[in-house]
């Protein structure tokens, strides 16, 4: 399938809040993708891989105005939340992940192999940081937004990849692989 040449399609979401599985699931249904798995191959806290490029050094390149965006025109990078701040101007469209915070938290300390002793600064530093980045990209006009919830994907993810689907305007996605992607075994952080 293909995508509009002229936009840059983005994954985004804060660390551990699923862009992996969001960029696995469009892999899946035959979106073209941008990453390159010898950077940072799968391990145990993404057995399915990261599908970053440069091993997610992509933020450092932006804030330096060196990241050559438009060589990935019509195709899927994931740029995590941070990494939006420095976006030039352009014409993108964006699917933002977000996930309970608290499974972010817990997510994060087993990646790392830590106990936060302070989480609840942590917790205060993401929700601040979340709530920035949601509110430069809705104000942008050349950002075209589609928010998704990692939780609600893994609970019901027909309803939430059709929202992809229609999001992309994109009939040639094959939802049946995008759906049969998601993971149930891979929500190891789960809180009810």
């Amino acid at each position: 399938m293909k995508l509009d040449s002229n936009v840059n399609y983005i994954v985004s979401g804060l660390e551990r809040s699923g862009t992996s599985m969001l960029m696995q699931i469009l892999e899946a249904g035959g979106a073209p993708m941008a990453f390159d798995t010898a950077s940072r191959p799968p391990d145990d806290n993404n057995p399915k891989g990261y599908f970053e490029l440069e091993g997610g050094k992509i933020i450092n390149k932006l804030m330096e105005n060196k990241f050559p965006l438009t060589d990935y025109l019509g195709q899927f990078i994931k740029i995590t939340a941070y990494g939006l701040k420095f976006l030039a101007q352009g014409n993108y469209k964006v699917i933002y992940s977000q996930r309970n915070i608290e499974e972010i938290l817990d997510s994060m300390e087993k990646m790392a192999r830590v106990h936060d002793d302070n989480r609840e600064k942590t917790r205060e530093v993401f929700v601040k940081l979340n709530r920035m980045i949601i509110k430069l990209i809705q104000d942008r006009e050349d950002v075209d937004v589609l928010f998704v919830n990692y939780n609600e994907i893994v609970a019901a993810p027909q309803k939430e990849i059709k929202k992809i689907s229609n999001f992309l305007d994109a009939e040639e996605l094959d939802l049946e692989k995008m759906i049969a992607s998601v993971d149930q075994n891979l929500y190891r952080k789960r809180r009810r």
